[in-house]
């Protein structure tokens, strides 16, 4: 097993431990929900193929669906992540051939490309988990304040997650 591979089963085991024993149970404001495990998704290497990334994100979703007691949502929703991620990422990234780093990441892309490319993909998926889960426009007042508020949430905790790990890679050089 590569030194890659074993920095994501790891990092992948933290944030569902962290989703499903804390963030789970938080709600800001009653609205407003964290979802750090999507950082699994986003910092998934650039160069891994699409049916890989698939895979990887339904059942990082299922995972955190038997945590969550949500009946298929956040798989479908990381599913919906994982395949438009290469896009997203395409839309903000000028050429592939510069990167240092094949992840994704503050070092390895800049910081102004990863802040959109992580608000963006958070956007996406906070969007595609509450129109599931409510499956209904029940009230789009309260559904937008949701969308919204969760996506700031998660964007700042993605920041965060890779803020702290980048800094504890530097360290170690």
């Amino acid at each position: 097993m590569s030194k890659l591979t074993f920095k994501f089963i790891l990092l992948t085991v933290i944030l569902v431990l962290l989703q499903a024993v804390g963030l789970n149970h938080i709600c800001l404001f009653g609205i407003a929900v964290g979802f750090i495990y999507i950082y699994v998704i986003l910092h998934l290497p650039i160069d891994l193929s699409q049916n890989w990334a698939l895979t990887i994100g339904f059942l990082l979703g299922l995972v955190i669906d038997t945590f969550s007691d949500t009946q298929g949502v956040c798989a479908l929703s990381c599913t919906i992540l994982a395949a438009v991620r290469g896009k997203v990422l395409k839309l903000y990234l000028p050429r592939e051939e510069e990167l240092t780093d094949p992840c994704p990441s503050f070092k390895s892309i800049g910081a102004p490309i990863f802040l959109k490319y992580t608000v963006t993909m958070s956007l996406i998926y906070c969007t595609t988990i509450f129109i599931v889960d409510a499956f209904s426009f029940f009230s789009p007042v309260i559904l937008l304040l949701k969308i919204l508020s969760s996506t700031l949430l998660t964007w700042l905790l993605l920041i965060a997650v890779d803020t702290i790990i980048s800094h504890r890679d530097e360290k170690r050089l």
